[in-house]
């Protein structure tokens, strides 16, 4: 499997200039070497907006004007809906069953046509979708551009802080981690990048741990309240996390609702659950890190106004 190189990311950082938001780094009042990169800021709410944005811009014309389609639970769902019409090609994304109202109605806001089905179904039905109509299928991490436009935090991370110590982010499909790590680990080699997922969506820790893509089924994923985190890795950012990504930490979910309170009343952002995991590792799970100036990357901030109220209530 051929790895994305730091050259690829700053390939996406060119296509990026100008159309997503550089976010900051954001020092936080309880934590001295605590840095939050607010990805929530993206127009959208996501860091998803790098990759689909990427993704869209290298298609050939001609293939980019028959339209994308993709399956998402809600927020690579938004970023390739808003990417698509940036570029006026239309958008079909497939939801499952149970993904939150408050990032289905803002694909259709956006202008994607949505279909939900069953979870399980969610790949195959955008595969037989992208079959028939000839657009092009942009999946939310198991595609080299989507990668390489994740890993523009990475660039802006060592940018902002060049001797920055860990990186934590969250993990579930693997593609954020995967961008992230390569370019992190090309700029400022001595850092550790550390990915994050829910103890109930564990399938990454398996998978590593077993050298080849361990399959947590929905029934099992399905249980986190970090909706973002409960797909399995792919077999290409399975092999970038092997080789790059220096360890990995899981969280509860008291933890992760506990860190979206957290952010929300102390760093005055809105971060949905899967947002949070990664200051919940480092609230909750320092003696697992290693120590030093730390940036959480703060993935989205798409949350239903029921589990704020929820978060805020822990």
């Amino acid at each position: 499997m051929e790895l994305i190189t730091i050259a690829d990311v700053r390939t996406a950082a060119d296509d990026l200039a100008g159309t997503v938001v550089r976010t900051p780094l954001l020092p936080v009042p309880w934590d001295e070497e605590l840095w939050l990169k607010p990805e929530n800021l993206q127009p959208v709410g996501s860091f998803k907006l790098r990759g689909a944005t990427h993704a869209v811009a290298r298609l050939a014309p001609d293939v980019r004007s028959r339209g994308v389609v993709t399956h998402s639970s809600g927020n690579h769902g938004q970023a390739l809906a808003y990417a698509a019409r940036a570029f006026g090609v239309p958008c079909v994304v497939v939801v499952p069953a149970g993904a939150p109202e408050v990032k289905v109605a803002r694909m259709r806001a956006l202008g994607a046509d949505v279909r939900t089905v069953p979870p399980a179904r969610r790949l195959a039905e955008a595969e037989r979708i992208a079959a028939e109509s000839g657009a092009a299928l942009v999946p939310p991490f198991d595609h080299p551009a989507v990668i390489a436009g994740q890993g523009t935090i990475g660039l802006e991370i060592v940018a902002d802080l060049p001797d920055v110590d860990v990186v934590l982010v969250p993990v579930g499909g693997g593609g954020l981690g995967s961008g992230v790590a390569t370019a992190v680990k090309a700029l400022r080699p001595s850092a550790s990048v550390i990915g994050v997922e829910p103890e109930l969506a564990a399938d990454a820790v398996e998978s590593l741990a077993a050298g080849e893509v361990v399959v947590w089924d929905v029934d099992r994923t399905y249980r986190t309240c970090a909706d973002g985190l409960r797909t399995n890795l792919s077999a290409r950012t399975l092999a970038h996390l092997r080789e790059r990504l220096d360890g990995i930490v899981t969280v509860t979910e008291d933890e992760i609702m506990a860190a979206t309170g957290r952010v929300l009343r102390d760093a005055r952002l809105v971060a949905e659950p899967s947002g949070a995991v990664a200051l919940a590792a480092r609230l909750f799970h320092r003696d697992e890190l290693p120590g030093g100036r730390t940036v959480a990357v703060v993935t989205g901030g798409n949350a239903d106004p029921a589990v704020l109220a929820a978060a805020l209530a822990v």
